[in-house]
């Protein structure tokens, strides 16, 4: 059976949004957030018959919003998105890091049938010890992540 599809979390307005509220659930190395809401749509640029000259001339004298993105809320979300956040100073080692997401997004397209629809986000929140996994991307790292992952999944799906 083929699971809902879960489309990436770009945009660091979406990413405060969601690190804003309050964790779903949490492990000894892991938080995952989750908001009932859509992500920010970026308008589209207009064509480049449609741009205007740009001239320094008639500068406009008010300030400008440079992020003019701008929320769609529908009354009911449909869909799951993911933003993972791996802090280099949890995880030093770039495979190491780099392991941890990939395990994330397996983690989330395992359990996405179970997840409410809306914005989520996967926080590593506390170090991974160095001297407990030798190797940056070895066997027992990767197994031990899986499983806290999908520990706190269930946890957060349950709720």
């Amino acid at each position: 059976m083929v699971g809902r599809r879960v489309h990436p979390l770009v945009q660091s307005a979406d990413f405060e949004r969601v690190l804003g509220s309050p964790s779903k659930a949490r492990s000894p190395h892991f938080a995952v957030h989750h908001l009932v809401a859509l992500p920010h749509v970026k308008p589209r640029p207009a064509p480049k018959a449609l741009v205007p000259e740009l001239s320094t001339v008639s500068a406009p004298s008010g300030s400008e919003v440079v992020d003019n993105s701008k929320p769609v809320e529908p009354a009911q979300p449909s869909g799951l998105w993911l933003g993972t956040v791996v802090p280099k100073r949890h995880a030093k080692r770039s495979v190491t890091r780099n392991l941890v997401k990939r395990q994330m997004r397996a983690a989330v397209a395992r359990h996405a049938e179970a997840l409410a629809h809306g914005l989520w986000v996967l926080r590593l929140r506390s170090p991974i010890d160095r001297k407990q996994f030798g190797s940056a991307a070895s066997e027992a790292l990767r197994c031990a992540v899986r499983d806290e992952l999908d520990t706190m999944l269930r946890r957060a799906a349950s709720r």
